[in-house]
């Protein structure tokens, strides 16, 4: 089974920039996207971006589209999420997943979230 560990998360000011990222383990070649999910309290979970493991090819969420840029280093089994101009509103914590959005597969595996916080 692939394990997916998120990192790079934390506190940033208004119009900030922050780069997750998501490290694959184990098992590698089961899974044919990676997908990068939120949720903030009280919300629903929200599809983000997801970029395909064999040909790079990529969706980007319309509501965050122009801020949000997903990219993959597959030789260190890691995809990156790099968030610009943040707002307030995009405070929640940060899933990635082997799925794209709506991460509804049965099958889907989670990482255990990072926290992002936009705040001054």
């Amino acid at each position: 089974q692939v394990q997916l560990v998120e990192s790079g998360g934390g506190l940033v000011q208004p119009g900030g920039s922050l780069r997750l990222s998501c490290a694959a383990s184990g098992s590698t070649l089961e899974y044919l996207a990676i997908g990068w999910f939120r949720q903030a309290p009280g919300k629903e979970r929200e599809g983000l971006s997801c970029i395909s493991t064999r040909d790079g090819s990529t969706y980007v969420a319309d509501s965050v589209k122009g801020r949000f840029t997903i990219s993959r280093d597959n030789a260190k089994n890691t995809v990156y999420l790099q968030m610009n101009s943040l707002k307030p509103e995009d405070t929640a914590v940060y899933y990635c997943a082997t799925d794209c959005p709506p991460g509804i597969s049965t099958r889907v595996v989670w990482g255990q979230g990072t926290l992002v916080t936009v705040s001054s």
